[in-house]
C-alpha cells in the first residue's frame, strides 16, 4: 500500500468540496444530454458507451485532475495508467453508471466518484441527477443523502422484494429467502448499493463483473451508513490494484449481511 503523505491530511475539506461540486456539475452535463440522440456504441464484448459517458468523463478529469495533480486516476472511460498504483490517493470514476438505463431513457443511472487512499475509500459521492439525490460519505463521518443522515436497514429477514441483484445469485439464497417476487432491476450498481445504504433495500448483490469504478464510492457510503459490503465469503473489497475486477459481492446492514455470508459459506455459488 502506498504511504500516505502527512501533507495530504489537511486536504480532506478541500477534496470534499471539490468532489461534491464536480459530481454535481457532471450530473448536470449528463442530464442535459439525457433523452437526446447521443451517439452510442458497444465496447468490448457487450458494454455500451456513449458520447455522454465520454463528455462527463472529460469534465470530471478536467475538474479533479487539474486540482489534484499528485493524485492517481482510474476511470471506466480512460486508459488505465499503472502510475496510479504508486499514488497515495486515487480518484476512481464511473462517469455514467448504468449506461444502458441512461440510453433507454430510464431514471436509474448515476455519476459515481470515489477517492481512495491506499487501498480503501476515503470519500465517496454517488449522484442520481434525474431524482436530484446526492449520496455522500467521508471515512469516519457517516453517510448522508442530500445532507440528511442515512442508515442501512436493521434485521436479518430476507425478503426478495427488498433485495436486488442478478436473479440466479439472489435465488441461491434458497430456503433462507422468503416467498415473493424479486425486486425490479436497478441499472446503476452504485445506486443499488446506495439504496441499501439508505434502507430502501435490505441487500444489494453485485455479480462477478463489477469493477473498482462501480463500487468504490458506494462501498464507503454503505459502510458509513452502518452496513457493510464484502465478497460472498466475507472478504473485504480492496481497491487500486493492478486487477480492478471483482468477484460477486453483497452489501447490506450488518445483521442481514452476516446471515447472507453465513449462507454462502455453507452453500457457495458454483
Amino acid at each position: 500500500m502506498p504511504d500516505v503523505d502527512v501533507a495530504l491530511e489537511g486536504r480532506l475539506a478541500e477534496d470534499t468540496a471539490l468532489l461534491i461540486e464536480a459530481v454535481r456539475e457532471a450530473g448536470a452535463l449528463a442530464l442535459s444530454l439525457f433523452r437526446t440522440d447521443v451517439r452510442n456504441w458497444i465496447k468490448g464484448k457487450s458494454s455500451p458507451v456513449s458520447e455522454a459517458d465520454l463528455a462527463v468523463n472529460d469534465l470530471l478529469a478536467r475538474r479533479l485532475r487539474s486540482a489534484t495533480p499528485n493524485y492517481g486516476w482510474l476511470s471506466e472511460e480512460s486508459a488505465d495508467d499503472p502510475a496510479r498504483l504508486a499514488r497515495p490517493r486515487v480518484w476512481i470514476v464511473d462517469p455514467i453508471d448504468g449506461t444502458r438505463s441512461y440510453l433507454a431513457g430510464q431514471e436509474d443511472w448515476s455519476v459515481s466518484v470515489g477517492l481512495v487512499e491506499g487501498d480503501a475509500p476515503l470519500l465517496g459521492a454517488v449522484f442520481a441527477p434525474v431524482t436530484g439525490e446526492l449520496f455522500f460519505a467521508a471515512r469516519g463521518e457517516g453517510a448522508r443523502r442530500n445532507d440528511a443522515p442515512i442508515r442501512a436497514a436493521a434485521g436479518a429477514r430476507l425478503d426478495p422484494g427488498r433485495i436486488v441483484g442478478p436473479k440466479p445469485l439472489v435465488q441461491r439464497l434458497g430456503e433462507a429467502l422468503e416467498p415473493g417476487p424479486l425486486h425490479p432491476r436497478i441499472g446503476s450498481l452504485a445506486l443499488k448499493i446506495c439504496r441499501a445504504a439508505e434502507g430502501r433495500l435490505d441487500a444489494a448483490f453485485a455479480g462477478g463483473h463489477s469493477h473498482d469504478w462501480d463500487l468504490a464510492a458506494a462501498d464507503l457510503i454503505v459502510h458509513e451508513a452502518g452496513g457493510t459490503m464484502t465478497s460472498l465469503s466475507g472478504e473485504a473489497v480492496v481497491y487500486n490494484r493492478p486487477e480492478v475486477k471483482h468477484e460477486p459481492l453483497v452489501a447490506a446492514g450488518r445483521e442481514r449481511h452476516a446471515r447472507i455470508v453465513a449462507h454462502f459459506r455453507r452453500s457457495p455459488p458454483v
